[in-house]
């Protein structure tokens, strides 16, 4: 069985897929907490889903998320060993995906505001973490302590897809997912 409570982390510090140990707070952990974060809201929006091939489609973005937080706490000199990378292949997935669902469902031009049915307010609530990872890993990647750019784009495109996931499943169940004129 894994040893859940290590103490190592009792001094606030924590360790990167490697030997090295950074500071709890240091961006690497902020950003792969955060991709965390989002991993956990994909799961409640599986689990709220009826719809087998939404729950898969989630699951196969949870599982890639793992491999996106395992490149993030990698440091440069220990990623061959790891051997796991977002890749282009991983973005081209999402780029189809997207072009599946938005042939399914018409995105309106107005403003969304979430939470017209539990589905689509759960993909709508793991959407705005992606998106704060997303703002994370950017600024790993311009501060130089990430390389990949398909960290990014990856992130980018996972926001759009759950976006439009979360407008299909409403749209199926009726809702409005429009923003009134006030």
């Amino acid at each position: 069985m894994a040893k859940v409570t290590t103490g190592t982390g009792d001094a606030g510090y924590t360790g990167l897929l490697g030997d090295q140990r950074v500071p709890k707070y240091d961006p690497r952990p902020e950003t792969f907490g955060t991709v965390d974060e989002a991993t956990s809201a994909l799961g409640l929006a599986r689990a709220t889903c009826v719809d087998v091939g939404v729950r898969e489609i989630l699951l196969r973005m949870q599982r890639d998320l793992y491999v996106l937080m395992a490149e993030l706490a990698t440091p440069a000199d220990h990623l061959d060993a790891v051997g796991v990378r977002i890749t282009a292949e991983h973005v081209a997935w999402l780029e189809a995906t997207e072009a599946h669902l938005q042939a399914e469902v018409e995105i309106p031009n107005k403003f969304i505001i979430p939470g017209d049915t539990l589905e689509g307010a759960t993909l709508d609530l793991a959407r705005t973490i992606i998106r704060r990872a997303e703002r994370q890993v950017a600024r790993l990647l311009h501060e130089g302590t990430v390389a990949n750019g398909e960290l990014l784009r990856y992130l980018n495109r996972l926001s759009d897809v759950v976006f439009i996931l979360a407008r299909s499943l409403e749209a199926r169940q009726g809702g409005s997912t429009q923003a009134s004129r006030a």
